[in-house]
């Protein structure tokens, strides 16, 4: 089969490379669509020691199922799936607790670090376990279906807390997890919603996607704004953090109301500054959120019943075979690109 591996660091190539057999309770499927993650972009230059060459990366896929490995029940060859991008072992205390995002002994598709290798999407073929994988309704294609991994990561941590109809919310950061997390936040009756990012372009399309307001937190009176858009000075029910840096972190705490909750999903660093005080006395409750938690099939409805919209953060469709190209330009920020999706057959 092909496969787009990361051979060295900076450099995709498009290479024939051994076919994967399923083994026991593994399925073996014809990849139909792989998108790009993020963390795919910054682990080709090797900073996030995650994508070690020779890596075949991708994990946000879908595809049909080509053979069953021994002792797989429920699916068929020819089932249009979907599937986690974590491997979880089912034994472990979170996983037996439902906490399948927090499982001890996790592997992700597609890396290859210093704990393990799992070769992931950006091929013809792969083999993952049968428990991880979830049909396809009938209406979703398998375009839309590469992008509820992500979905998930949203839907996951819109639900931490969660959001419930009438919520006012702000979303801090409106890439795609950002982006994904307001749709989602839409759908369950959330409102008014302010997306705040210092990207025009990015509030622009957080607008077209839902947002009530949208805010440039590089404006001197960003602040102000969100809590005039939030009852007045009271401040939001919830704001979520989908960039993870001090500044963002903060612009959250300051912008939920007396006892609110702030939802951390974005991690660019690994510490920040933290204001005790703020948090305390006003009574405020953060949330971490990690992955997702097999929410596939609540993403899969979504999709299907129109109430997400996940092609409209889909800037481009391309062959497998243009992988290093595009890959290349999202990774050294071209401007107006959001979401590549990859096509092995092209």
């Amino acid at each position: 089969m092909k496969a787009l591996v990361l051979t060295e660091y900076n450099k995709f190539e498009y290479l024939d490379v051994p076919t994967p057999v399923p083994g026991e309770g593994e399925v073996l499927i014809k990849v139909k669509a792989c998108a790009v993650c993020g963390s795919d972009v910054h682990g080709m230059d090797g900073s996030s020691g995650r994508r070690q060459p020779p890596d075949i990366m991708g994990h946000e896929a879908s595809g049909q199922i080509e053979a069953l490995g021994p002792g797989v029940e429920g699916w068929s060859v020819g089932d249009r799936v979907t599937f986690d991008s974590t491997v979880y072992c089912n034994r472990c205390d979170a996983c037996r607790a439902g906490n399948v995002n927090l499982c001890t002994n996790r592997q992700v598709l597609g890396v290859s670090c210093d704990d393990y290798r799992r070769d992931g999407a950006f091929a013809d073929y792969l083999v993952v376990p049968a428990y991880i994988c979830y049909k396809l309704p009938d209406t979703v294609s398998y375009l839309q279906a590469a992008m509820v991994e992500p979905l998930a990561i949203a839907y996951h941590a819109a639900t931490r807390t969660p959001i419930t109809s009438g919520m006012s919310a702000v979303i801090v950061g409106v890439g795609t997890i950002g982006l994904l997390t307001l749709q989602v936040a839409k759908a369950m009756g959330a409102g008014p919603i302010i997306a705040v990012d210092i990207d025009e372009a990015k509030l622009a399309t957080a607008l077209d996607n839902g947002a009530d307001v949208a805010v440039n937190s590089a404006e001197p009176d960003a602040l102000d704004r969100i809590l005039a858009a939030t009852d007045g000075t009271q401040g939001a029910d919830i704001a979520l953090d989908a960039t993870g840096i001090d500044a963002t972190t903060h612009l959250c705490l300051k912008s939920v109301k007396l006892n609110g909750s702030v939802v951390l999903i974005g991690n660019i660093v690994q510490q920040i500054n933290f204001p005790l005080q703020w948090v305390v006395t006003r009574q405020l409750s953060l949330f971490g959120t990690c992955a997702s938690a097999g929410e596939y099939d609540e993403c899969l409805k979504l999709i299907a019943d129109r109430e997400v919209d996940v092609e409209a953060l889909i800037s481009k469709v391309v062959p497998l075979t243009d992988g290093h190209e595009w890959i290349t330009r999202v990774y050294n920020r071209e401007p107006g690109l959001n979401k590549i999706v990859l096509l092995p057959e092209g």
